[in-house]
């Protein structure tokens, strides 16, 4: 059985009004009960640290950590959701992956929508950061919201996730974690830009990259620009057809 992860005493907030909270997620918890048995999970410490309802609108996986959004209200909910079912919210990630990835590329390839549904269309965009030794820091934008997508996306193209137990490799796994102290899965919520679900307003929020993460990178000796803002617009893949 995996180990629970103790809850933090209270998350840290990257926005919050009255009708929508954005939370940096720690890596180790779910987002809600629904995945795991866990008894901790981001949904209710965020309920009990604001003292109210919370509603969750997407999700991120266990391990990864960064920028997730809750609504606040019913209202906000479906405007929230009614975003990202539509592809509208702009979600960059960074990931350490094995191998010298291509400068920029989009991965068009079906995954499953959940964990034993049908293959489904499912798109990931992606610029490469940096190049350390044998691995890439990849910046990816994945236009579409399929389980793990980015993790099978980048398998797909013989760029594995660093850490990730599925779909990755464990001698890497094993290398991260005896020579970085790296034990998950190399992947952060970077950055989240959508539309306010009451006012309409683009509200553009970035987490912080997980100090775990930027350990890593500053031991192989990456610049701070590889992480600290994203790529711009023109050099992130843009959609085909």
């Amino acid at each position: 059985m995996r180990p629970e992860v103790a809850p933090p005493d209270a998350l840290t907030l990257l926005y919050l009004d009255d009708h929508l909270a954005v939370v940096d997620k720690p890596p180790g918890l779910l987002v809600h009960r629904g995945w795991d048995r866990d008894r901790h999970v981001v949904m209710t410490v965020l309920r009990d640290q604001l003292g109210r309802h919370v509603y969750p609108v997407h999700r991120l996986d266990r391990q990864t950590s960064g920028a997730l959004a809750f609504a606040l209200s019913p209202e906000a909910a479906r405007a929230l959701g009614a975003q990202f079912e539509a592809g509208a919210v702009d979600k960059r990630y960074l990931a350490l992956v094995r191998g010298v990835t291509p400068e920029a590329g989009l991965v068009d390839h079906p995954v499953p929508k959940d964990e034993d549904g049908p293959r489904v269309p499912a798109r990931t965009a992606f610029v490469r950061r940096f190049v350390f030794e044998r691995f890439s820091l990849v910046e990816a934008r994945p236009e579409t919201g399929r389980l793990h997508q980015i993790r099978r996306h980048m398998k797909h193209l013989s760029h594995p996730l660093v850490g990730d137990v599925r779909y990755g490799k464990g001698d890497i796994n094993r290398l991260f974690r005896q020579r970085f102290g790296l034990h998950r899965l190399a992947l952060h919520a970077a950055w989240l830009s959508l539309a306010h679900p009451l006012t309409g307003a683009r509200l553009d929020v970035q987490a912080p990259l997980a100090p775990d993460l930027r350990a890593v990178l500053e031991a192989v000796g990456a610049p701070h620009e590889a992480w600290a803002t994203p790529a711009p617009q023109e050099q992130v893949a843009p959609s085909e057809g």
